[in-house]
């Protein structure tokens, strides 16, 4: 059937819940849920896996939750870390809008969600864990939280055959500040440690829940897919033990990524560290302890006029190269092969960039385009990628939406396809106009995007074909053995010889049907991608 909103489960609505059940999870408690009466499954919203980052934890490493031998009711939604905002330099807030409908925000905010269908299963069911993107807007490493996915309509479209897990991370600031400060007296990348910590839980707790540990498959959108990206090239691609064995993202969001004393992290994030320490009241402070001791409000508040300030889609705060969790240049690395997982599916959109560009600006450059969101460019470095996208045709506009899709998005997903041979698959979601987030909706209902509750393409042969492929591939490793009969015909492996990839689209006229098939891609574009690769390892070094 039609999704319809009137039917849809609000995620942040209260849920109509049975007798609670109750999990023992050793010295970290037992924890009460609720079943969902209305789809009989049990939820557990809220279950701490790590200890509060407050005070002398901020910028460290995530550690265990306090010992705690009481039974802990886990039926509401927890806080979502404190917010960012993506680079406006505009005077209106785009989050102004959000916080009516945000969770409260905290600092204690490493919590997870898990939904199951069963405790007691015949069998341990496939594992889940979804990592979230931006949250209700837009794409970054600086907002978002669980509260906005229902993982209830993940484990339906299953046919009930997984258990999903939900995690929340450090955002902005708080989790990915960079510069010789943080690595001296803390840790880079701490929002992804916290998410490896998360992985951990799984391995240790999720079979109390009815999941399999030895099947667990990472799934994210946007941040959540570029955190995938990460876990995938994590520990040099030797992660002990091996946290999951299949990897899905949709819209692959990997930016430049530096080393974190590189002149970009250090200076710019640095001068973030010195301007903070500054408004905090600790001006010239060489290690951290000051701020540690600030209170969370004013953090929050410098953290969002921080990413307010920067240029117009760019994120300030970003993933680094750490030299031990992510020990060399992630796109150097899965060239090598050196990853993470087993197998893989990656999912973009056609137009995922359009909604990060001041399209209001009366004209365009490509090359001081490309400098502004890339400053460590040679002058002749950004001359070249305008002269290779002019070959693409269309306005500048035009060719700045490509480089971007292209660039941030579509490139990284080829990047881990080329990493795993032979295993794995990849998608394009077409529904015009494809824009970020656009496909969020079509897996998650009831998820308070763009275009909340309603699909742009409302048609349950459409909408089957495109959720059973990661659901079966989340199930049986294979989207081509499928949980039920669709129209889409079988994903090919991907292959650089043969390049076909399922398309995801509908016919155009007054009665658009599916149009879901395979397709080649294009030749120039996979030059471009490796264009990309090797500019990006060369710039950031």
């Amino acid at each position: 059937m039609k999704l319809s909103s009137s039917l849809l489960p609000l995620v942040l609505a209260s849920c109509a819940f049975a007798a609670g059940p109750i999990v023992d999870l050793g010295q970290a408690g037992k924890f009460e849920g609720f079943i969902d009466a209305t789809y009989n499954v049990s939820t557990f919203l809220g279950i701490p896996f790590a200890a509060p980052p407050l005070g002398n934890l901020r910028w460290q490493p995530p550690t265990a939750p306090a010992q705690n031998s009481s039974v802990q009711q886990v039926t509401t939604q927890p806080p979502i870390c404190p917010q960012g905002s993506f680079g406006t330099n505009a005077t209106a807030n785009p989050l102004l809008v959000r916080r009516d409908i945000s969770p409260p925000q905290s600092e204690d905010c490493l919590y997870l969600n898990v939904y199951s269908p069963s405790l007691t299963p015949k069998k341990l069911l496939p594992t889940l864990v979804w990592i979230h993107g931006g949250g209700a807007l837009f794409a970054g490493y600086f907002v978002g939280g669980v509260p906005f996915y229902n993982g209830t309509e993940l484990i339906l479209e299953s046919n009930r055959e997984v258990v999903v897990v939900m995690m929340q991370y450090r955002l902005g600031l708080f989790g990915f500040l960079a510069g010789e400060q943080i690595h001296q007296h803390g840790v880079a990348n701490a929002g992804l440690l916290d998410q490896q910590f998360a992985l951990r839980w799984v391995q240790e707790n999720v079979a109390k829940f009815g999941g399999d540990p030895k099947h667990v498959t990472i799934w994210g959108e946007s941040a959540g897919a570029g955190s995938v990206f990460q876990h995938i090239v994590a520990n040099g691609g030797r992660t002990e033990p091996q946290l999951f064995h299949a990897a899905i993202t949709s819209s692959t969001a990997v930016e430049a990524q530096y080393p974190y004393n590189h002149w970009i992290p250090q200076a710019s994030m640095s001068t973030f560290f010195n301007e903070v320490s500054k408004l905090a009241g600790c001006a010239n402070a060489t290690n951290l302890d000051c701020l540690r001791a600030v209170d969370s409000d004013t953090l929050s508040t410098l953290n969002l006029n921080i990413d307010i300030a920067a240029f117009y889609g760019s994120i300030a705060f970003l993933p680094v190269i750490d030299g031990s969790f992510i020990a060399e240049n992630p796109l150097a690395q899965v060239a090598k092969g050196k990853v993470n997982g087993e197998i893989y599916l990656g999912v973009t959109n056609s137009d995922e960039s359009v909604i990060f560009v001041d399209s209001s600006l009366p004209s365009y450059d490509v090359a001081q385009y490309t400098r502004n969101m890339l400053p460590a460019l040679s002058v002749a470095q950004s001359e070249e990628v305008a002269k290779v996208y002019a070959g693409v045709g269309g306005s500048a506009l035009e060719q700045i939406y490509t480089l971007l899709t292209e660039s941030i998005f579509v490139c990284p997903s080829h990047y881990i396809l080329d990493a795993f041979p032979g295993k794995s698959y990849k998608g394009q979601f077409a529904i015009a106009p494809a824009l970020h987030e656009d496909d969020l909706v079509y897996y998650f209902p009831s998820f308070p995007g763009l275009s909340p509750g309603i699909p742009k393409f409302n048609n349950t042969q459409f909408i089957d074909a495109f959720n059973t492929g990661f659901l079966s591939f989340a199930v049986n490793y294979n989207p081509n053995d499928k949980i039920k009969e669709t129209i889409a015909p079988n994903w090919p492996l991907w292959n650089a010889e043969s390049r076909e990839i399922m398309v995801f689209n509908q016919t155009q006229g007054a009665d658009p049907q599916p149009a879901v098939g395979l397709q080649k891609v294009d030749e120039g574009m996979l030059q471009r991608c490796e264009f990309w690769r090797q500019l990006l390892i060369e710039t950031c070094q």
